[in-house]
């Protein structure tokens, strides 16, 4: 009975991970660019009254044991990069990822290798003519893309060409070469916040190239990816881990039940 309480104890503690980890992804479905989680589990280690395979007094092998679980836990929560929705905006520096890849932005050198990487594409002008992210800081995209001035409009290609059409001139002119990186294991990858990763050693090193090759999607401009949150999905897995709680939480009530009967023997 003890065990039983200690294993239910296990089960709420896991439960609860797995709570905290869907309520993020429904916080964060109207967010662009946004990767769900999903928590997975592994059972603990079992306690053996008898191991099987071992031959009784007739010398026969027993076929099954006794053996006692002692419950579970999280063993890690894991990315989905599956794409999400294109969205509409006309807008020439939103650009959507058609397949694999993502941004590289620079970040502050004390985070990581000072890079970061991220599948939100809109894109702002800063006062320097840079190209960067839209985030609270305004990470700078890498390579650097440098907007000359009085440019009266900016152009994307699918191969991540970047055109600028200069005041008072017909013919726009190629300014910078947007380029993606993709990991071995994009799962690695570390969450930092702000719609960006950074490299692990479990992700591997990024592989840069230009959109469109070395398996890389390619950019469709006045477009943004939607978060790949589905409402739906989450809203059951919400209800099915609700029941799942109720239900170590009953494990325990009986537990104390039964160990009441024995004290009162």
């Amino acid at each position: 009975m003890l065990r039983a309480l200690d294993s239910a104890a296990t089960g709420l503690r896991a439960l609860s991970t797995q709570m905290d980890v869907i309520s993020n992804n429904l916080a964060n479905a109207n967010n662009d660019g946004f990767k769900t989680s999903r928590v997975n589990f592994e059972d603990l280690m079992y306690q053996y009254k008898q191991q099987p395979g071992i031959q009784d007094a007739q010398g026969d092998i027993r076929p099954t044991g006794i053996a006692i679980g002692l419950g579970t836990r999280v063993s890690g929560t894991q990315l989905n990069f599956t794409q999400g929705a294109a969205v509409q905006t006309g807008r020439p520096l939103d650009l959507f990822i058609q397949g694999q890849g993502l941004f590289q932005v620079k970040t502050l050198p004390n985070i990581g290798n000072g890079l970061a990487y991220t599948r939100t594409g809109k894109f702002f002008i800063n006062p320097n003519g840079q190209l960067v992210v839209n985030s609270s800081t305004g990470y700078l995209l890498q390579p650097p893309i440098q907007i000359p001035q009085n440019t009266t409009q900016v152009n994307v290609s699918t191969d991540g060409r970047v055109y600028a059409t200069i005041a008072g001139q017909t013919n726009p002119q190629q300014v910078g070469q947007i380029q993606l990186v993709q990991f071995v294991n994009p799962q690695g990858l570390e969450q930092m916040g702000g719609n960006l990763y950074q490299e692990t050693r479990a992700s591997g090193p990024p592989v840069q190239a230009n959109p469109g090759t070395n398996g890389l999607g390619t950019l469709v401009s006045g477009y943004t990816e939607a978060s790949n949150v589905d409402p739906v999905k989450e809203l059951v897995d919400l209800i099915k881990t609700q029941r799942a709680f109720d239900l170590n939480s009953q494990s325990i009530k009986a537990s104390d039940q039964m160990l009441q009967v024995v004290d009162n023997l």
